[in-house]
C-alpha cells in the first residue's frame, strides 16, 4: 500500500468526526481497550474453565479476519473448511456445522446454500462486534440447543453513558493482493439512552499462492448495523436493533460463486439487573434474520464449456430465522441459577433458472420448515472458597416439515413430501472446578451430553440416506455425544500456562459419504454410525524479562470411525504456534512460527456436505512478523507480513480446486496465500 494511499484512508477516518482522537479524554466509566490489550493478537488463552473472551477489534495475525470463521482461528482447537479468500467454514476439534452453536447478537443466523457456501459466520463482521465468547465442549446449556462441540457468541453490547457524549473508534486496513478494508462505530449517548452505528466494508483480489499462482478468491462485502437503547437507571437497558449486508465472493473450490450474500437483521432486547434480592437479573430478546443468497457460475467466473453446468446457471436460496429467549437469575450465598426458556423458527426456500438472471421470474418454492422449543437451566454452587460445582439441563422439543414435491435432480415425487418429524432431545452437563496454591492455579473436569437433531444440510441436502430409508429425511438418526472434559491453569507474575484435554463418545454420528454418480455426477450419501473422539489444547506464556514474552500453543484431534473402523474424516492435524513479542507500550514487534503435522488418517470420499477427505496431506511451517505503534491511547499502527519466506503449502481441511479455473480432475488442495503485507490504522475518540 502507498504512502498517498495510506494518508487518503487516514483523511476518510478523519471525516468520520474521528480527528479528534489524539487529544480526545475518554468519557467517565469507560476503560479504553488500548490502554489494557495487546497490541497484535496471533492466539487466545482461556479466561475460566473452557471459557475464551476475545477483543476482534484488536488487530491479528495472519491478517486480520474478514470473516467469523477466519477470526475463530485465534483460538486453540479451531480451524476452518477454507475454500480460497473468505466465509470458510468453522471447525473446532474435528466437529463441524451444528455441533457449534453459532450466533450473533444472541441470534441465529443460519444460511440458505444446501452446500454451506454461505454459513452462518459468512454473514459476520467480527470487527463490528465488542466481544467474542467460545465455550469448548458440552459445558454450558443457555445458549440453544445442540451445543455438542461447543458454542460462540459474537456479541455486541454498548455501556452507558454517566453524562452526554459521543464514542467512536475506526479503522483502515490495506495490504496485498487489493485488501481494503474500512471500519466505524460510532455511539452518542446520555444517561437516559444511546444511538450507536456499526459499519464495514471489506474486499480483496485473488491471491498468489507460495509458486506464484493465482489462486481465485476475491471478495467485496459491507455491513451496517444500527441500534437505539434506552437506560433509564444504570441497571436496565431496552435496545432496538437493526442491520443488513451484503457482498460477493470467487470460490477455487466450488462449481459456482456466491454472486449475493444479503441479510436482514432485526432484535430487541431488553435487560434488568440488581433488584435488590434473591432475583438478581432479568433478561430477554427476539431477533429476525433473514438471508438471500445467490450462486452462480457467470458473475464472477465464464462458464466451463466441458464442466456439468456448460451454460450460465443461478439458484437463488433464502432462510428466514425468526426467535427468541426469555431468562431469569438468582444469587444465593453460595448458589447461584439461571433459567429461562428459548425458541426458533425457520423456513427456506429456492428458485433457480437456466440463463443469466432468469432466476429473477421463476417462483418460491418451499422445501423445508423447522421449529425448536426449549427449556434450560444452569447453576454454579460454591461448596467452599477455593471449589465450585457448575451444572445444568435442558429439554429441546424439535420439528422438521418436508416440503419438497420432488427430489433429485430428475425431479422424482419425494417420498417424504408433506411428512412431519418431532424429536424430544435432552442435555445436561455438571463440572467440578478447584482452585490451588492461594487461586493461582486451577483444575476442572465435567461431563456432558447432548442430543442434537440433524440441520438442514443433513436432511435436505444429501442425494440419499442410509440403506434401506428412502432418503436422509426419513433415515437419519438425532446425534447423541457424551464428553469428558478435563483441564488445568496457572497463573504467575512470569508464567501463564492452561492444558484442556477432552475424550467423548458420539451415537448415531451423521457422516457423509462421497461416489460418481454417472450422469448426475457426484452423489451423496447420509447415514448414521458410531465415534469415538479426543484430543487436546495446551498453552503458554512466558515473561523473560520487562517488555519481552514467549507464547506456545498446542492442538491435537483425533477421531475414530467405531462402525466402519476407520479414521473419522475431516479431522485437522496437529497444529502449534511459537510466539515472540516485545512492547513497551508505544513499540511492539513480534514473530510467529506456525506448523502444521501431516495428517494420514483419513476416510478418502468421506466428511460432510462441506468438505471431504480427498487424500493425505503434508506438513508445513510458516513464519510470519507483526509489530506495531501507539501514537497515543487513542491511535495505534500495526503492520504484518505474513508468510515471510513465501511458502506454497495447503491446509488439510482445504477443499480440492474446481476445473472451472484449470485446476486437474484428481482432487488438488488449494494453495494458502504467499509472502502478504498489511497496515492497519484504529482510531478511537
Amino acid at each position: 500500500m502507498t504512502l498517498r494511499t495510506l494518508a487518503l484512508r487516514c483523511a476518510v477516518l478523519q471525516a468520520l468526526g474521528l480527528h479528534g482522537a489524539l487529544a480526545a479524554e475518554a468519557p467517565a466509566g469507560r476503560v479504553d481497550p488500548a490502554q489494557t490489550l495487546d497490541a497484535v493478537v496471533v492466539t487466545a488463552a482461556p479466561v475460566s474453565a473452557l471459557t475464551f473472551e476475545l477483543d476482534p477489534k484488536l488487530p491479528r495475525q495472519p491478517v486480520p479476519a474478514s470473516d467469523g470463521a477466519d477470526y475463530l482461528k485465534t483460538v486453540p482447537g479451531f480451524t476452518a473448511i477454507r475454500n480460497g479468500g473468505t466465509n470458510g467454514d468453522p471447525v473446532l476439534r474435528g466437529m463441524f456445522g451444528s455441533r457449534l452453536n453459532l450466533l450473533s447478537n444472541d441470534g441465529s443466523m443460519p444460511g440458505a446454500c444446501p452446500a454451506r457456501m454461505d454459513n452462518p459466520l459468512s454473514y459476520v463482521s467480527p470487527e463490528t462486534y465488542d466481544r467474542v465468547v467460545v465455550v469448548k465442549g458440552p459445558q454450558t446449556v443457555l445458549w440453544g440447543p445442540g451445543a455438542s462441540a461447543g458454542t460462540v457468541r459474537f456479541v455486541r453490547r454498548t455501556e452507558a453513558f454517566e453524562r452526554p457524549g459521543v464514542r467512536a473508534n475506526g479503522s483502515a486496513l490495506g495490504g496485498s493482493f487489493g485488501r481494503n478494508d474500512q471500519r466505524v462505530d460510532i455511539v452518542a449517548g446520555a444517561p437516559l439512552g444511546f444511538a450507536r452505528l456499526a459499519a464495514n466494508r471489506s474486499e480483496a483480489d485473488d491471491y498468489d499462492d507460495g509458486n506464484g499462482q493465482p489462486v481465485p478468491s476475491s471478495w467485496k462485502k459491507w455491513n451496517a448495523d444500527a441500534s437505539v437503547g434506552w437506560t433509564p437507571d444504570a441497571d436496565t437497558v431496552v435496545e432496538l436493533a437493526a442491520g443488513a449486508g451484503d457482498g460477493e465472493a470467487r470460490y477455487a473450490g466450488r462449481s459456482m460463486d456466491g454472486a449475493r450474500f444479503k441479510r436482514e437483521s432485526y432484535s430487541v432486547r431488553a435487560e434488568k439487573k440488581n433488584f435488590g434480592g434473591r432475583l438478581s437479573a432479568l433478561e430477554a430478546n427476539a431477533f429476525y434474520n433473514y438471508a438471500d443468497h445467490v450462486m452462480d457460475n457467470y458473475s464472477l467466473r465464464e462458464p466451463n464449456p466441458m464442466s456439468a453446468m456448460p451454460m450460465p446457471v443461478a439458484a437463488n436460496v433464502d432462510r428466514l430465522t425468526v426467535g427468541g429467549r426469555a431468562a431469569a437469575s438468582w444469587r444465593w450465598t453460595s448458589l447461584d441459577l439461571t433459567a429461562g426458556v428459548d425458541g426458533q423458527r425457520s423456513r427456506h426456500r429456492e428458485r433457480s433458472g437456466l440463463g443469466r438472471d432468469t432466476y429473477r421470474a421463476a417462483p418460491w418454492s418451499a422445501d423445508a420448515r423447522f421449529s425448536t422449543v426449549g427449556a434450560f437451566a444452569e447453576a454454579t454452587w460454591r461448596a467452599s472458597a477455593s471449589s465450585r460445582l457448575a451444572y445444568g439441563a435442558r429439554i429441546d422439543r424439535a420439528r422438521v416439515e418436508d416440503q419438497r414435491a420432488t427430489a433429485g435432480m430428475m425431479a422424482l415425487p419425494n417420498p417424504t413430501f408433506g411428512e412431519t418429524r418431532r424429536e424430544s432431545l435432552p442435555s445436561g452437563f455438571v463440572r467440578y472446578e478447584r482452585d490451588l496454591a492461594g487461586s493461582r492455579a486451577g483444575w476442572y473436569a465435567g461431563i456432558g451430553h447432548v442430543e442434537r437433531m440433524p440441520d438442514y444440510w443433513e436432511l435436505f441436502s444429501p442425494n440419499l440416506g442410509p440403506a434401506g430409508a428412502p432418503n436422509a429425511f426419513a433415515g437419519i438418526a438425532p446425534e447423541k455425544t457424551t464428553q469428558l472434559d478435563v483441564g488445568f491453569q496457572y497463573k504467575s507474575e512470569r508464567v501463564d500456562a492452561w492444558v484442556s484435554a477432552y475424550a467423548g463418545r458420539i451415537g448415531d454420528y451423521i457422516l457423509f459419504a462421497y461416489q460418481p454418480g454417472g450422469m448426475m455426477g457426484t452423489m451423496s450419501r447420509a447415514r448414521n454410525v458410531d465415534a469415538r473422539i479426543r484430543g487436546a489444547e495446551a498453552g503458554a506464556d512466558w515473561r523473560p524479562a520487562e517488555h519481552w514474552k514467549l507464547g506456545a500453543t498446542l492442538a491435537y484431534a483425533w477421531g475414530e470411525n467405531r462402525s466402519d473402523g476407520g479414521a473419522l474424516p475431516q479431522m485437522p492435524p496437529l497444529d502449534a504456534k511459537l510466539t515472540l513479542n516485545y512492547d513497551d507500550k508505544r513499540w511492539n514487534f513480534g514473530a510467529l512460527l506456525r506448523a502444521s503435522a501431516k495428517q494420514t488418517r483419513i476416510a478418502v470420499g468421506q466428511g460432510n456436505v462441506t468438505g471431504q477427505d480427498i487424500g493425505r496431506s503434508r506438513g508445513f511451517a510458516v513464519f510470519s512478523l507483526n509489530g506495531g505503534y501507539r501514537f497515543s491511547d487513542r491511535a495505534r499502527l500495526s503492520a504484518g507480513l505474513d508468510n515471510v519466506f513465501d511458502r506454497a503449502y495447503s491446509e488439510h481441511l482445504n477443499l480440492a480446486g474446481s476445473a472451472d479455473f484449470g485446476y486437474p480432475a484428481e482432487p488438488v488442495r488449494i494453495n494458502e496465500p504467499g509472502r502478504s503485507a498489511w497496515v492497519k490504522l484504529d482510531v478511537s475518540y
